[in-house]
Order: C-alpha cells, then structure tokens, then sequence
C-alpha cells in the first residue's frame, strides 16, 4: 500500500504558539486498517499535532488530505463529519451526567415524535452493547463520577464508538488500565482494525505499542524524526530515536543500607472495609504496592494520609504515633501524598509554578496575614533549578508544562513541606521514558537523604526495577511481601489474582 492510498495525510504542517514553533514540516500519512503508532517524549509535539487532526487546533501552514482530497479541519466538528473521533488523555466526560449519557453527548438519538424527544430506551441498550463490546458491565444508568479513573476511560472509547469513525485516535488510552482491561483494549484496538479503521495510538509502553503497531512515528523537539515498521523496529531503536541518546538504564537503581523505621501502620481499617493492614516501611529501602486495579491500594493510601475516613488503626513516623483526621494533620506529621492524578489532585493547572510548589507550605511562608513573597520566589526557582524542570520560569502556567515536568513540580510541592515520608501513586503514568528515568532519579536522590519513599504501581516492570521490597495487595489486603531479590512478575501476578 503507497501513500496514495492513505487515509489522512498531512504534509508540511508548522503550528507555532507565542513565537514558539511547536511542530517543524510535519509529514505524515495514515491508511485504513492499520495501528499507526506515534511515539516521542513529553513535548515532542503529539498532542498539538493530534488536535489539528482533530480540529483542537488549526495549523498555521501545510495542507492536510483525506481520501486523497485536499480538506481543511477548522474545528471538531469538520474532524468528525470526515470520521475521525479521540480519545484524549485528558477525560472528556461530564461527572454528573449518566454513563449513557455521556456515551451519546451531542449526538443524542430522538423518537420520531411530535416533541423530538430523547429516545433515553434505545441509547442506553447501544451504550450497553458498545460496553460489553470492551468487556464491560458497567450500568449505562451510573453517573459517571461513580467510576474509577479506568472504568472513566472504557466509557471515552466507547464514546469514540458511537459514531461511525474511519479514525480512531487514542492518546494513552491504557494509562489507568489494569492489566484484563488492557488486553481488552487491544483485542477491541485489533477488531477495529480488521474492519478497516485506522488507529493512530499513543502510548509510551514500548511493548505495547510493539504488539499492537503496524507503524511507528517519532517525534522529536516538533520534527518527525522517522516513521519504521514496527516489525523491523526493536524497543532500544525506538529509545534512541525519541530521545536522541542511549538509555543504558530504563530503572537507575540504587541500593542503600537498611535504615530505621519510617513508617508503621498497624491494624488500619478503612471505612466500608472489614480488612486490617499491618505494614512498615523503613529507611534505605524503596517499598512498592502492587496489585490490579480495585485491590486497594490508593484507598490505603487516601486512609493513611487523611483523604478518606478511616475507623481504626496506628500510624507511627519514626516511631512517634501521629493522629491523622485530615491531610493537614499528615503534611504536619511529615507526609507527601503525590497522587495519580496529577493534573486533578496534585496541581492546580492554571495557577504558576510558584504558587504550585509552595502551596502546601503557606503556614511557614507567612507571617499574621502576610506571605514572604521574596522566600515563595527563592524556594520556587531553587527547586525549578535543582529537579531541572523545563521551562523554569516561575511564572509559567502548570498546564503548559509536559507530564514529566508537571510530575517534577508536584515533587518539588511536597519538597517545599520538608516532608519525610513520601508516597508515590503511579509516579510515571502518562509520561515518557526519558522523564520516566528522570523521576527515578529523583525516587533515588530522596532515599539518600534519609526519605522513607513508598510506591504504587501497577507496571510490574517498574516495581521490579525500582523498588527494594514489594508488598502485594488483593481484595483489600496485603497478600504477600517479598524482597526484590525473590521476586519476578510472575510471582507478583500470582499473588495480586488469588482469591482470599
């Protein structure tokens, strides 16, 4: 198949914001049938060049072409009457509105009826179809902010479903997966292409996009650097394309000698919970939760840091037993919570770097009613400085930052705090693997200065190659602990799926 036989092509496009050229003579061409994988680090381009696929945004130069015809996509609604749908990263759903209702937002199917009105029967018996067809039995009639971020997802793409697309663009469709759903999600992805729908798929597990990818696009500093057969392409080449260097080491571990106690939990039982957790994290070693998605793990650490009520149990901190009714008694205890949700939870995207990195610390930055500005400025640009964050302007917008970058910023949050105690939830979702490894480093730089560092995640890789201890949870509890030395995925699976 030729380019002539693309489905979208786009040649030449230049899209520059405030001076800043963003993407660089992109060429790019798309067929019908095929999972085009698009890959480069945080801030390589893909977003900005998937919205003027979408009509998100409108290229400054170059001409894009559908089905060999010369089209302009002025807006989304240009994008979706040529049958192009997304499914961006960021969720697009209305928490309050019904899981059916969202599904059909703005193409709401009507009764033939005098009224025109809502045929509520009919949607919510197709939502429930394009459910199953994900292997979902998620209610249609659920409110949407009833469901967890990965159920949130599911209800995107099958959004992305109901409308009859040539394209399907996914960007990070499978980042709050777990591992079932992902398998799903690509049997869904390889269905959709045996009908003849193009994917165009962004993902940065390497070995996924190695799966499912016919062909693979890399992005560079807003250039196309190469587009490969994924056949032909091993995931080091992949690598050394996107970041324009070797990565000798995906996980820069460091060992460090066993120090004292940190952190013991004992007897913690959460509200709606019959389960009791018992757990102690030390000093000089990394400890990580793993387990499917469902097996607890945030709500533990939503309990211990004072987010969601908890009906019984100690905490202790080096030792000294802290009371914890809210996260402010957790900040004052020495505690960082760096949540999976950055962009929700861990900032506030339209406030500045600086105003984000001392937030959490205002009581020590201020004086009666007044803030110490000139300390707020000095701490902020210190920690811009010390974890390398681009652009380092203190000034700049938390939105406008990539995710690896936005992930530096909530650490340099918590840093600001002095906190001792640090508890990661899926510290590397949705970012790249150079920033990926620039977050380890970080992990490591925290344990050398005498930080209890405890992690959550649900990539068996990375808590293998990050962590010293691993504790795995099932239903609610923790199942298993094992040193790193006696593990691998295969025992932590078996584990994480027993039944109790």
């Amino acid at each position: 198949m030729g380019e002539r036989d693309a489905l979208l092509e786009l040649r030449g496009i230049n899209k520059g914001f405030s001076g800043n050229q963003v993407l660089k003579e992109i060429h790019l061409d798309i067929r019908p049938g095929e999972v085009h994988v698009l890959l480069g680090e945080n801030g390589a381009g893909k977003s900005t060049l998937i919205k003027i696929m979408t009509g998100a945004y409108t290229k400054d130069s170059g001409d894009i072409f559908w089905e060999s015809n010369k089209v302009e996509i002025n807006g989304p609604v240009d994008a979706m009457n040529l049958g192009i749908a997304t499914i961006y990263q960021e969720l697009n759903l209305i928490p309050e509105l019904t899981v059916y209702e969202n599904i059909f937002l703005g193409r709401e199917l009507k009764k033939n009826g005098k009224y025109s009105l809502l045929d509520r029967k009919t949607m919510r018996l197709k939502a429930e179809e394009y459910l199953k067809q994900l292997g979902q039995d998620i209610s249609p009639d659920a409110k949407v902010s009833t469901l967890g971020i990965g159920q949130q997802q599911l209800v995107e793409i099958a959004k992305a479903l109901t409308i009859n697309a040539k394209l399907i663009i996914m960007d990070e469709p499978s980042s709050s997966l777990s591992e079932s759903e992902i398998e799903q999600l690509l049997t869904t992805v390889m269905e959709l292409r045996k009908q003849g729908i193009a994917i165009v798929y962004i993902s940065h597990k390497l070995e996924e996009n190695k799966r499912i990818g016919d062909r693979i696009s890399i992005l560079r500093d807003g250039r196309k650097i190469e587009t490969l057969s994924m056949a032909e392409t091993d995931t080091e080449k992949m690598i050394q394309l996107m970041v324009g260097r070797s990565l000798d080491e995906k996980y820069p571990k460091m060992n460090f000698q066993l120090g004292e106690e940190g952190l013991r939990v004992e007897g913690l039982r959460l509200k709606n919970s019959s389960k009791e957790i018992s757990f102690t994290a030390y000093q000089g070693q990394i400890l990580g939760f793993s387990g499917l998605v469902g097996a607890g793990r945030t709500e533990l650490a939503r309990g211990i840091f004072g987010v969601d009520p908890v009906a019984q149990g100690k905490v202790y901190v080096f030792g000294k037993e802290v009371k914890i009714k809210c996260p402010e008694d957790a900040i004052k205890a020495g505690l960082a919570f760096i949540t999976e949700d950055r962009k929700g939870e861990g900032l506030i995207l339209d406030q500045t770097l600086e105003f984000n990195i001392t937030i959490a610390n205002l009581k020590k930055l201020k004086k009666n009613k007044f803030l110490y500005k000139d300390k707020m400025k000095a701490l902020a640009n210190d920690y811009l400085k010390e974890l390398q964050v681009r652009p380092g302007d203190i000034t700049a917008q938390a939105r406008k930052l990539s995710g690896g970058n936005q992930q530096k910023v909530v650490i340099a949050k918590w840093l600001c705090t002095n906190a001792k105690v640090f508890i990661f939830d899926e510290p590397t979702r949705g970012i790249d693997v150079g920033a990926k490894v620039e977050v380890y480093r970080l992990i490591n730089s925290l344990v050398q200065d005498g930080a209890v560092v405890i992690i959550i995640s649900s990539e068996l890789p990375e808590i293998l190659g990050i962590c010293d201890r691993i504790l795995v949870m099932n239903e609610g509890q923790i199942v298993d602990d094992m040193l790193r030395e006696q593990a691998d995925q295969e025992k932590i699976m078996k584990s994480a799926t027993r039944g109790n």
